[in-house]
Parts: structure tokens; C-alpha cells; sequence
């Protein structure tokens, strides 16, 4: 089946087979790689994009799904070479460990973000509970999202 959508600005369309999942049309037909497979179940969000500015576990959503949408991946994130402010604040406050969950928590925090500006930590620690960090990082992970907040400019994803 057809389907088009628009994958960090750039309309992608392709042919698919219709049980494809978005986690692989990403991975293997447009050919960004940065969003992880760790589970296929949805358990750890290492999968996470964005789905209209909404995070959503890429793979347990068919690519058809999504057709006509627009996709967010952490390589859309960033702003040619400066850094999106969430990433950023990730690599300011050492939030990453072997870097497997980072691209699933950087688009989920961007995401907890928009909904809510001025998180407390624990709104913080709820927000991500559906992405693990398989090296127990949480605590800068935290921080990180706590600071991208105090300085954001993160709500403003286009």
C-alpha cells in the first residue's frame, strides 16, 4: 500500500506491506536509524518518535497509521548543527550512559515538555516511566529534563 507522511519536514512516500511497523519504515525504508528497536512490545520506549508533536512507541503503530502525519526522530531534533535544548541539556548533565533509551527519552521528555512547561521532578519521573534506561540512569536523565525546562525553548518544536 501507498502511504506518504512527512518525516521531519520532508514528505517521504513509499510503498509498504501494510503489517509494516513505523519503527521499521523509519529504520529500514527512509533510513534513519537514530530511533531504537529494544523491545517490540512498547515496554521500554526506546523507540519513541514524534507523531503530530505527540510522543508515541513506534513499534506497536503500523507505518500505515501514520499516513499523512507528521514524524518527528531525533535526527529531525536538532537545528543543522546546534543541538535541539533538550539533547543539549542531556549531554550538559552527563544523561547518558551507553546511549541505547537516549533517543527515546530525549523525544519523550521533549514531548512531557510540551505538555507541561514547568515540571516537578516526580512530574518528571511519571512523564518518562514508559522509557527505561537499561544502565539505571534516571537520575540525570531527570536532572536533564528538569534543567531543559528551567531554560526552555523546548515547547517550541516545529
Amino acid at each position: 500500500m501507498k502511504i506518504s507522511m512527512t518525516v521531519n519536514g520532508e514528505v517521504r512516500e513509499h510503498d509498504v506491506e501494510p503489517r509494516t511497523l513505523l519503527v521499521h519504515y523509519i529504520r529500514d525504508v527512509v533510513g534513519l536509524t537514530g530511533t531504537n528497536i529494544g523491545c517490540d512490545t512498547s515496554s521500554c520506549g526506546a523507540c519513541t518518535l514524534l507523531l503530530n508533536g505527540e510522543s508515541v512507541k513506534s513499534c506497536t503503530m503500523l507505518a500505515a497509521q501514520a499516513d499523512g502525519m507528521d514524524i518527528t526522530t531525533i535526527e529531525g531534533l536538532a537545528d543543522g548543527d546546534r543541538m535541539h535544548p533538550m539533547q543539549e541539556a542531556f549531554r550538559e548533565n552527563h544523561a547518558l550512559q551507553c546511549g541505547y533509551c537516549t533517543p527515546g527519552m530525549v523525544m519523550a521528555a521533549v514531548s512531557l515538555l510540551k505538555e507541561h512547561p514547568d515540571p516537578t521532578e516526580r512530574e518528571v519521573r511519571e512523564g518518562l516511566e514508559g522509557n527505561l534506561c537499561r544502565c539505571t540512569g534516571y537520575h540525570n536523565i531527570v536532572q536533564a529534563v528538569l534543567a531543559a525546562a528551567k531554560g526552555s525553548t523546548v515547547g517550541a518544536i516545529t
